[in-house]
C-alpha cells in the first residue's frame, strides 16, 4: 500500500495499491525475520499488550510462504546494504499496524529515513489485506526514494493480488529526469544496466499480460523498462489449487530472481554509488519539484482516495498524516 501509488483495477472496483555494476549474488539462505521494536513502559497498557500480539510488517501474514519469503529477502537485502545509512524506526504502534473496526481491513506500515550521510531520502514499505465483496485484496510494496544529492532513479516494487491465481506486478526504477531530453540518463540507468532484458524475460511467460495503469497521472512516472504486468494462473479444468501452485512457481522461479536483480542494480548503481554525479543548485530545484510531484501523486491518488473507504476516517487520517509528515520534511 503505502510506499505505493494506488491504482484502480478491472478486477476490483476502485482498488488500492503503491510506490527502490554488478549483478547481485542470489540469496540462498533464509534471512532472519525483522521485527519493529516498540518502545513501552515497564507496565504496558492493555492496548499496548494487544498491539504487541498483532502481526508486524515483516511477517506479511496474508501472503503465501513463497511470496512471504521473497518479501523478507527483499527487505533484508535493502536493510543489509543500507542499514548503516538509515535512522531507526520511529512509527507509533498504531501506525505500524492498523485495522478497521470490523477487522476486515488490516495494514502495516514501514518507514525509515536516511541519515545526513546517506543518498536515501525515505524507504516506504507496507502490506494491506482487505476483505471486499469481490474477494480478498492483498498488496505488498516497497518504495525507496533518493534525496537531492543524486539524480539516480527511485525504486518501486509492488504486488497487488486479487485472488490466489491473479497478481499485478509493478517493478521499476522511477526516472527523475526527462528521458527524451536526457539521453545520457536513459543510457546510464536503463540501457547500460540491461533492465530491458528482465522486462522481456517476464513477458515470455504464457500467464503474463501487460498491465496498463488506468490513471493518466501515474503512467508518466514509470520508465520504458518498467515491469507492469498482470499474471493470471486461473485454470477452470484443473482448479484453484493448481493455479495457486503455478503462481508460487512463477514468483519463486521468475519474479523473485528478477526483482532481486533489479534491486541489486538500484543498490549498486543508484543508492550506493558515490562520486561523479554531483547535483548543482539549479538542478536540485528541478529534481526537488519532480520528486514532490511523485510523492504528492502517491498520497493523493493512492491513499487519500482509498484508505478512508477501507479503514474509516480516523485510521486513514492517522496513517496518511504519518506519511505526509515524512514527505514534508
Amino acid at each position: 500500500m503505502v510506499s505505493v501509488v494506488v491504482h484502480r483495477f478491472r478486477f476490483v472496483p476502485q482498488q488500492l495499491s503503491t510506490f527502490t555494476s554488478r549483478s547481485p549474488s542470489p540469496v540462498t539462505t533464509s534471512p532472519p525475520r525483522l521485527r519493529f521494536s516498540v518502545s513501552s513502559s515497564s507496565s504496558p497498557s492493555p492496548l499496548d499488550a494487544q498491539i504487541e500480539k498483532r502481526p508486524r510488517f515483516m511477517e506479511f501474514p496474508h501472503l503465501s510462504v513463497v511470496h512471504r519469503n521473497l518479501m523478507e529477502e527483499i527487505f533484508s537485502a535493502i536493510e543489509g546494504k543500507l542499514g548503516s545509512q538509515l535512522l531507526p524506526h520511529t512509527l507509533p504502534p498504531d501506525v505500524q499496524f492498523f485495522q478497521n473496526q470490523s477487522g476486515t481491513s488490516q495494514g502495516s506500515l514501514y518507514i525509515r529515513t536516511g541519515n545526513e550521510f546517506s543518498s536515501v531520502d525515505v524507504l516506504l514499505g507496507s502490506w494491506l489485506h482487505c476483505e471486499l465483496p469481490s474477494g480478498a485484496l492483498d498488496i505488498a510494496s516497497l518504495s525507496a526514494y533518493l534525496n537531492l544529492s543524486t539524480v539516480a532513479p527511485h525504486f518501486v516494487l509492488e504486488f497487488i493480488k486479487s485472488s490466489p491465481t491473479s497478481l499485478v506486478l509493478l517493478l521499476d526504477l522511477l526516472p527523475r529526469k526527462d528521458l527524451v531530453l536526457h539521453q545520457d540518463y536513459l543510457e546510464t540507468f536503463y540501457s547500460n544496466t540491461q533492465l530491458e532484458r528482465w522486462r522481456q524475460e517476464l513477458g515470455k511467460l504464457p500467464e503474463v499480460q501487460p498491465y496498463f495503469l488506468s490513471s493518466l497521472r501515474l503512467r508518466p512516472l514509470f520508465s520504458p523498462t518498467a515491469n507492469l504486468i498482470r499474471i493470471d494462473c486461473s485454470c477452470k479444468e484443473e482448479g484453484e489449487a493448481v493455479g495457486q501452485s503455478r503462481m508460487d512457481e512463477i514468483i519463486h522461479d521468475h519474479i523473485g530472481p528478477i526483482a532481486k536483480e533489479v534491486l541489486g542494480i538500484w543498490l549498486d548503481h543508484c543508492a550506493c554509488r558515490v562520486g561523479g554525479r554531483e547535483v548543482g543548485e539549479s538542478e536540485q530545484a528541478l529534481l526537488g519539484k519532480r520528486d514532490h510531484v511523485i510523492k504528492d501523486t502517491a498520497v493523493k491518488v493512492d491513499l487519500i482516495s482509498n484508505l478512508p473507504r477501507l479503514f474509516g476516517p480516523d485510521v486513514a487520517s492517522r496513517v496518511i498524516s504519518a506519511i505526509q509528515g515524512i514527505f514534508d520534511k
